[in-house]
């Protein structure tokens, strides 16, 4: 009698997970203000649409692609922030891919906003970020603009 392994997606190892990893990082480099070593965690070809769809940051909304764009959506975002909390109520994995549904507090300028949405994270076979895409509303987060 053979013994057959459990598959992959029956046995998740969630903390290492390589999608799990890759997001963690983003949001450590972001917490610690590091944008060299947030680029460099994604591929060479990475991608980065945050909001998904056009908004301030990516007006036609086709995304930042390869480092050099990723470090461009730094500058246009992370870089004019004081601080980004990341609150995740549930993580779902699949395949090569995390989501996160929850919202990102934003401090900018002594006003707190929040967007709710998905956050979702791909890694390659490397370990590095492809993708990074979120799923938030520009006129939502917006409206809930308040002092800090």
């Amino acid at each position: 009698m053979t013994t057959q392994e459990t598959p992959a997606y029956l046995n998740i190892d969630r903390d290492n997970h390589p999608a799990v990893v890759a997001g963690r990082r983003s949001r450590e480099f972001v917490a610690a203000r590091d944008k060299q070593a947030w680029v460099e965690n994604f591929a060479v070809e990475g991608s980065v649409e945050d909001p998904v769809g056009p908004s301030m940051f990516d007006p036609e909304g086709t995304g930042f692609h390869g480092h050099e764009q990723i470090a461009e959506f730094w500058d246009k975002s992370i870089a004019t922030t004081e601080s980004i909390e990341f609150v995740f109520d549930d993580e779902i994995i699949c395949g090569n891919e995390v989501a996160y549904v929850g919202k990102i507090v934003t401090h900018i300028a002594g006003h707190v906003s929040e967007a709710h949405g998905v956050f979702t994270y791909r890694a390659d076979a490397d370990g590095k970020m492809s993708a990074l895409r979120a799923f938030w509303e520009v006129e939502k987060t917006i409206n809930s603009v308040r002092p800090a």
